[in-house]
């Protein structure tokens, strides 16, 4: 029975990149608060909750992750988090580039799930992400206007048609990668079927 280590600390009792990338969230969150920006705090909160997503999904699928992909996903959500504090106003590749970032991991999740049932997962990666996608630019507006209805600054930003449809291009890109490099960069989370051993 193989035991998961979940602790933020290695078997030399060395500091994992967790502990760095959760205190540069933790500092994001203390700036939106200094600011008295609401979407920096929000948005570092669930970035911080999104950091314990690997232990999550080791827990629930039995399976372990590479360092370098639980750095992968965990800064993801830091990108996010520093994207309220100017980034995304700022920095023109900036949402890009965590749209494309975000769609890896949801369409590495969907891969993974779809090899390990034996299933060609590049379609169903492609259709995962593709809704997402515009499920969430559909929630985000509502938030936006919500917000707007209300006189209070929203968590989340729509910057218009035309950035919806770059968010939505660049959630493609990302899920393009997984189908492209999925079966290597994933290996390590498919169990080895038994028909593949026999032969």
């Amino acid at each position: 029975m193989r035991t998961t280590v979940t602790e933020t600390s290695d078997s030399t009792g060395r500091r994992r990149p967790d502990d760095g990338i959760r205190f540069a969230i933790v500092v994001v969150f203390l700036t939106g608060l200094r600011r008295r920006n609401p979407a920096a705090m929000v948005n570092a909160a669930f970035a911080l909750a999104g950091t314990y997503l690997p232990d999550a999904f080791e827990r629930l699928v039995g399976v372990e992750f590479r360092p370098w992909q639980r750095v992968y996903v965990e800064s993801a959500m830091l990108t996010h988090a520093a994207g309220m504090l100017g980034p995304y106003d700022d920095v023109w590749w900036w949402d890009h580039l965590t749209h494309a970032h975000s769609a890896t991991i949801l369409g590495g999740v969907v891969h993974v799930l779809s090899r390990r049932r034996g299933r060609d997962p590049s379609t169903r990666v492609l259709a995962v992400v593709a809704c997402t996608g515009v499920l969430w630019e559909l929630a985000e507006y509502a938030i936006h206007r919500g917000a707007d209805a209300l006189g209070i600054d929203p968590v989340l930003v729509s910057y218009g048609r035309t950035d919806t449809a770059l968010d939505l291009l660049f959630n493609l890109v990302g899920a393009a990668l997984v189908v492209l490099f999925g079966d290597r960069a994933l290996t390590n989370l498919v169990p080895l079927r038994e028909d593949s051993v026999a032969e």
